[in-house]
């Protein structure tokens, strides 16, 4: 026993601390078979190390998953399902300011240069009524180019179409009923000042809202009634217009004219307005989509169908006949004569686009407030141009009419911000099991 000592005392150094630890692994396997509790320091240590690497493990993948739960929310919020909805909100409301930018600025031209051709010698109601018609084979190239690629990707979103006798009924109904009111247009725009006349057809928004109440469940909120009410008493003052100003006599118009006139446009602001309710009741609930495609039918075919008849008219009021006449004795020189019904038939299309375009973004009242926001910009036109005359009366009727019509822009704006704030709550609830898989 002496001699095993003395000899394990002769060791080398490095000798003894192998054999340490040859012995420390017996005793360890040792330990990790038996069921007691007793642990060798070196298993203490080991465990040790053991738990401590299997916490810098856990901190890893826990730091790799925070990691890749910033980097999503980042993706989120650079190409996630909200900043998509909200890209297609600004690209929605950049076509919508194109629509509106053609009704107003070619709507408010239309009518001014419609005023100048009856105020420089131009006779013909007809006329007038064509050329907010007839200018719709200017639009067919790009008609035929566009329509065989979007016809087959229409067809297969709705592949229940209508049928034919029913396209041709709606198109043939709301194509007479756009000849009917061109035509009273006309007849209103001949016997009244233009200032009076675009006044009086504010009201086709009160006319358009009471349609739609009925034909396309239009709710009336405090700001649409408000909008109405003030829009119906500005149209109603101009009827003392005539009685408290001496603008018939500047523009030499008789009383009787002049209420001829006043009837025939309140009429046909009627007609625009039960027009524009049809049209979007026949998107939703009969053709059953928006495209742009569907919107060049609309404006071609019922166009289509409005000249036939307003030909037809020309021809069979005579008034065919005096149309050389009319333009060698016109004013500003036979040049002038066509480049007027020209430009005048050019600037009806394109306002006829930008209307029907709003009316497939948002709705038939919307377009129909934008076309009206015109109302301030052509009477202010016509007193320089026309040197109508702005009295008391058709002053307070101006006020009115745009405090009407922006009351009603100041609901499609609240109607547009709650509708946008469900989108957002809807997006953001979607998102939440997101997180959870990542967490």
């Amino acid at each position: 026993m002496y001699d095993s000592i003395a000899f394990s005392n002769r060791l080398p150094p490095n000798s003894i601390s192998i054999s340490n630890s040859l012995l420390s692994r017996l005793i360890l396997s040792f330990h990790m078979g038996d069921t007691q509790e007793v642990q060798h320091p070196h298993q203490t240590s080991f465990t040790i190390h053991m738990e401590e690497s299997q916490e810098l493990q856990l901190s890893k993948i826990e730091g790799n998953n925070g990691v890749q739960e910033t980097n999503s929310l980042e993706g989120n919020s650079f190409g996630g399902p909200m900043n998509e909805s909200r890209r297609k909100m600004y690209y929605r409301w950049f076509r919508i300011a194109i629509y509106s930018a053609l009704v107003l600025v070619c709507g408010s031209a239309a009518v001014l240069l419609g005023r100048l051709y009856y105020e420089k010698g131009g006779k013909s109601k007809w006329m007038g009524t064509l050329t907010q018609l007839g200018g719709f084979p200017i639009l067919l190239p790009y008609y035929f180019i566009s329509a065989p690629k979007n016809l087959a990707t229409n067809n297969s979103i709705h592949p229940n179409q209508p049928s034919v006798s029913m396209l041709a009924f709606v198109y043939v109904s709301i194509g007479l009923l756009v000849a009917l009111d061109c035509y009273l247009y006309s007849v209103g725009l001949l016997y009244l000042p233009v200032s009076t006349y675009s006044l009086v057809c504010s009201s086709q928004l009160a006319f358009n809202a009471f349609f739609s109440y009925f034909l396309n469940s239009l709710k009336f909120t405090p700001y649409i009634v408000n909008s109405l009410v003030l829009l119906t008493i500005s149209s109603t003052l101009l009827v003392f217009q005539n009685e408290s100003s001496d603008d018939s006599e500047s523009s030499q118009i008789s009383k009787k004219k002049y209420v001829i006139g006043f009837i025939c446009t309140v009429a046909a602001s009627a007609g625009y307005g039960l027009w524009l309710s049809l049209t979007q009741l026949v998107f939703k609930k009969v053709i059953k989509k928006e495209t742009f495609k569907v919107v060049m039918d609309m404006i071609v075919y019922t166009s289509f169908v409005a000249t036939c008849v307003t030909v037809v008219g020309l021809f069979a009021s005579g008034e065919w006949k005096s149309l050389k006449n009319e333009m060698n004795e016109y004013e500003m020189g036979k040049v002038t004569y066509v480049l007027n019904l020209t430009f005048t038939t050019i600037l009806w299309q394109l306002f006829t686009i930008g209307c029907l375009g709003l009316i497939s973004e948002v709705s038939s009242l919307f377009s129909n407030a934008i076309s009206v926001l015109g109302v301030p910009i052509v009477p202010m036109l016509a007193v320089i141009i026309f040197h109508d005359k702005m009295h008391g009366i058709k002053a307070i009727s101006m006020v009115l009419a745009i405090w009407g019509i922006m009351s009603y822009v100041y609901q499609q704006y609240i109607d547009d911000t709650k509708s946008e704030n469900r989108i957002t709550s809807h997006v953001s609830k979607d998102s939440v099991p997101l997180e959870e898989v990542h967490r």
